[in-house]
């Protein structure tokens, strides 16, 4: 406090933030690119540990003997499937009845905001069946789920059959101390989120859904769930969530899959993010492995869309993680009996559970399943780079305050004279403001509403399908925000000002910092991947010096050519590179899923981009080109 109010002391601060002010802002960035860049590296890392004592690797022994049977199951599944053209609910009624299991049924159906031309869906119809086992020593307060999702093209049917053994086997044992639900649910995330709702009486996506309630009103509220895929591969661990807040699973969960089980059974393997994982930390390959693991884990989360059906427990707070298998490892199969162990032993290390998990972390990074990042550890990467912004606040604040400095300090981001006559205006009145701060937010809210609102007007004009019009108004909308706001302030002013654009450039700093700094809060990824390609341009830009350069330069780290990059990098890390024209298809597809998963599921990446990432970067663009 004596720094801020002695008047000599500040104005020491000032000369010395005006004069390191451009160094101190490149060692802030290198700073959190290269802090970034070892979270990798064993340094940064920690060992996966298992917090619950109840979930250690010692406390059950893994029993499952009906390998055989999820065989026959699953042959049977796949037989009545194929007749049927669709999920046999009546073959799985009988299937779950027979096995001793309270079994319900809840069709529900779902219309699109717009066409899922992929998917080849618009309005979804399906059904959800579940089967109840009553644990048998307990008041029914708590529940395990086990779900496996089936649509149409999806070879679920091994994750079916031993869905029904495990069903079977845990029939037979009475040491539950938890309810378990058997799920079996349709068209993947939309059949998840309709049995969900119902399960906490809920609409907030408008799926219709009805049947027998009974069964879901008798079901606990606080239940762990795990998703099984096709099996008899190596096992993937999917975390990802829709990036809302909930964070990812609680750690201790993802630990327990791979830790405690692939590797105490000999033969199993548990890769992450579909790689491999190894064991030499300290070598140079390894880093880059790890280091193309955290970018994959990165660049999905970034994406706000769920990596399987546990994505959507999250957001409930019921901790969730998906395991499927990996086709592409052929080497390393193995019998179903090994899978039932392993899911046999999840399910009575959660058994032993006395109350919610809560001990591990919820935010973390995972280079690897054997070591992790947590939050206090990554969070100073994002720290280095809004540091950058409030840097370049305080340079222009100090400017336009007009402190006492040395003539030799008068220059900041202009010339000397630039300087000075900034020091002689009035300060901007706030008609000068006001235009371009309306005009920017109303492109926001044009971006977020007219697509879906205008694609009935958009098809009946234009040779298109609704998903294209849906997806080329988007495009369209953001492109003419280019030329709309810019020497917005003239409108009414009639003339802008050395200080204007000053101010304006201090409100977008403040307002870009705010914006990364709260969603960094609940998606890093996100934040992060904004952060390093926004906060260096928007540092420098001003109207003034190569201006076509500063345009070119805002454009290409504008948040929809963020995606662009975020998709080659995505493709070259998963090794399977392609072409310009798949590159365009595949922006054109993650702009119509972005909104879809916003509509469906209530991800927040496309209105936080619309609403405010948007208009943020247009308040740039009016700052470029002040007059």
């Amino acid at each position: 406090m004596g720094l801020l109010s002695d008047p000599y002391r500040r104005r020491a601060l000032s000369r010395l933030i005006l004069r390191l002010n451009t160094p101190l802002c490149i060692l802030s960035y290198l700073a959190g690119l290269g802090w970034f860049l070892g979270l990798a590296s064993p340094p940064f890392t920690l060992r996966s540990y298992m917090s619950e004592n109840a979930m250690g690797s010692t406390m059950v022994e893994e029993q499952f003997v009906f390998g055989e049977r999820a065989l026959s199951y699953a042959r049977e599944f796949a037989g009545h499937r194929k007749k049927v053209g669709g999920i046999p609910v009546a073959w799985l009624e009988k299937t779950m009845w027979n096995l001793g299991l309270e079994v319900y049924k809840q069709p529900f159906s779902r219309t699109l905001p717009f066409p899922d031309e992929m998917r080849e869906r618009y309005m979804v119809k399906g059904t959800n069946v579940y089967g109840i086992l009553r644990a048998p020593r307990a008041a029914s307060t708590e529940s395990l789920v086990l779900s496996v999702p089936c649509s149409t093209g999806q070879h679920n049917s091994q994750a079916v059959g031993l869905m029904l053994a495990l069903a079977s086997y845990f029939r037979g044992q009475i040491y539950w101390a938890k309810d378990i639900i058997f799920l079996v649910n349709e068209h993947d995330l939309i059949g998840m989120e309709a049995w969900l709702e119902a399960y906490h009486d809920v609409n907030v996506t408008e799926v219709l859904s009805s049947g027998c309630w009974a069964g879901l009103e008798a079901i606990p509220r606080q239940p762990v769930s795990v998703g099984a895929r096709d099996v008899q591969s190596p096992l993937d661990v999917a975390v990802g969530g829709l990036g809302t807040g909930a964070g990812w699973p609680n750690l201790d969960l993802c630990t327990t899959f791979p830790d405690a089980f692939c590797r105490k059974l000999n033969g199993c393997c548990a890769p992450l993010q579909g790689r491999l994982q190894r064991t030499d930390w300290d070598t140079l390959p390894a880093y880059v492995h790890s280091l193309q693991t955290l970018l994959l884990m990165v660049l999905k989360q970034g994406s706000g869309r769920p990596q399987g059906d546990h994505g959507l427990f999250l957001r409930y707070h019921i901790e969730a993680i998906t395991v499927r298998g990996i086709n592409s490892f052929r080497q390393y199969k193995y019998d179903m009996g090994t899978v039932g162990k392993t899911l046999e032993g999840m399910f009575r290390k959660l058994n032993n559970l006395l109350e919610r998990l809560h001990q591990s972390y919820f935010f973390y990074l995972l280079p690897s399943l054997a070591r992790f990042v947590s939050i206090g550890v990554y969070m100073p990467a994002f720290g280095f780079l809004i540091l950058i912004l409030v840097l370049k606040a305080l340079d222009l604040w100090m400017k336009l305050s007009k402190c006492d400095v040395g003539p030799e300090e008068q220059v900041c981001d202009g010339d000397r004279s630039a300087a000075h006559a900034a020091a002689e205006e009035s300060r901007p009145g706030l008609l000068t403001l006001v235009p371009p701060l309306l005009i920017c937010h109303a492109m926001g809210l044009t971006l977020y509403f007219l697509p879906v609102l205008g694609q009935h007007v958009a098809t009946q004009h234009f040779p298109v399908s609704e998903s294209e019009a849906v997806v080329l108004t988007v495009i369209a909308i953001y492109v003419a925000g280019l030329a709309l706001p810019h020497n917005t302030h003239r409108v009414l002013t009639g003339c802008g000002s050395e200080r204007s654009w000053m101010t304006l450039k201090l409100l977008s700093l403040l307002y870009l910092a705010m914006l990364l700094g709260c969603i960094t809060l609940i998606n890093f990824s996100l934040g992060f991947l904004l952060a390093v390609t926004m906060v260096p341009v928007a540092a420098i830009i001003q109207p003034k010096g190569p201006k076509y350069l500063y345009a070119v330069l805002l454009v290409l780290v504008t948040p929809a050519v963020t995606l662009l990059l975020s998709i080659v990098l995505y493709q070259e890390l998963i090794e399977y590179p392609i072409s310009a024209l798949e590159c365009w298809q595949l922006f054109l597809q993650a702009v119509s899923e972005g909104l879809l998963d916003h509509y469906l599921y209530g991800s927040i990446v496309f209105p936080f981009i619309a609403l405010f990432v948007y208009p943020c970067w247009l308040l740039l663009w009016n700052v470029l080109f002040w007059k």
